[in-house]
């Protein structure tokens, strides 16, 4: 709870804490969209997600994050010199509830409901290709198609659970009390939305683990 770097950082912690956050969760949205096209639509995928679209879409992502994360901390960014008989100050958000109920929309539910609807209907059409391409199997190939089949589907479902799984942990403990502070206009003890803080950036932390070095092909690159 202490801070000893003055206002001007303390503005600019603000902005690159909320920037790294704001912008690791749009990168789950343009990714899941991206798969989405890719199982869903494969023939299109070489037309609808180019190399241009594909950069435009990091650009907008990474502006549209910054512009809000830098309006945000010039209006409600907080510094607390009256903690001086303890330590220097607080740095923090002094955000109103009002605000605080969009962001739960931006920053969570929304993201949350576009990533889970993509992912269940990407394992659905793969659920489905798999049951087509075994039918038209003979009979003799039946019984590896099917174990194959399996462990395609296993993988996918352990893949989908993992990520929904870490990205749900880390963020419905923080937006749980950030709803009950809401409600009850009662400021949560400063420790545990610390911890809880933490979850958060954790979660930034794993998602390259969890996107990427699951993969062969890219950790060999």
């Amino acid at each position: 709870t202490c801070w000893y770097f003055g206002h001007t950082f303390c503005g600019l912690f603000v902005v690159i804490i909320g920037l790294l956050l704001s912008v690791s969760l749009g990168n789950l949205v343009l990714i899941a969209i991206d798969r989405y096209v890719a199982v869903c639509h494969p023939l299109l995928y070489p037309h609808k997600i180019t190399m241009t679209k594909t950069l435009m879409g990091i650009c907008i992502c990474w502006f549209t994050c910054f512009s809000g994360n830098f309006a945000f901390a010039i209006n409600y960014r907080y510094f607390d010199t009256a903690q001086a008989d303890v330590c220097y100050g607080g740095c923090y958000l002094n955000v109103p509830y009002s605000l605080r109920i969009m962001d739960l929309f931006i920053s969570f539910l929304i993201p949350c409901t576009v990533i889970i609807a993509l992912y269940l209907r990407i394992f659905y059409v793969v659920h489905q290709q798999v049951k087509i391409i075994n039918s038209l199997m003979k009979s003799g190939k039946c019984e590896m198609e099917d174990s194959v089949r399996r462990k395609s589907e296993s993988k996918a479902a352990l893949t989908l659970g993992i990520i929904m799984t870490v990205y749900l942990l880390c963020y419905i403990p923080f937006y749980i009390l950030y709803i009950t502070a809401v409600t009850t206009a009662k400021e949560i003890s400063s420790p545990t939305m610390t911890f809880l803080a933490w979850t958060l950036y954790a979660n930034a932390g794993v998602n390259p683990l969890i996107y990427a070095l699951f993969y062969r092909w890219f950790k060999i690159s």
